[in-house]
């Protein structure tokens, strides 16, 4: 799984998403928990790969115990998604609040990072998407 690619969000002139993590026509898989439940820690830890601390109101550091396995892809290659119960942030979706991305037969299938602050990708779930070969 690549490193997202260093963007300085803060210092844009037009907020918008940041590079891809994964190349056009690429995917990679991530074998870390990502996307929701967050869970409390007991230690300061990076809540999914690529996405920095969160914690919570009582203070705690939260961390995903999303699945593993997500098919991760340039949002821009997927075809036939739409927006479904998208966990807003300034200019985009978080993966803070699970699978947002909802396939035409209606089986929500991944999750969109779009918003200026988080990675650029689409994570797709593994036990809900299948390869469709040509």
């Amino acid at each position: 799984m690549p490193e997202a690619p260093y963007y300085e969000w803060w210092e844009a002139e037009e907020p918008g998403p940041s590079p891809a993590t994964v190349p056009s026509g690429c995917y990679a898989v991530e074998p870390e928990p990502y996307g929701a439940p967050l869970v409390a820690s007991e230690v300061p830890a990076q809540a999914m790969p690529r996405y920095g601390t969160l914690s919570n109101a009582q203070g705690q550091w939260l961390v995903s115990r999303g699945p593993r396995g997500n098919i991760v892809v340039d949002p821009d290659d997927a075809r036939g998604l739409e927006c479904h119960h998208v966990s807003p942030a300034c200019c985009g979706a978080t993966p803070t609040g699970g699978m947002n991305q909802r396939c035409s037969c209606g089986a929500l299938v991944g999750t969109l990072s779009s918003d200026c602050c988080c990675p650029y990708e689409l994570d797709l779930s593994a036990d809900h998407v299948r390869a469709v070969l040509p």
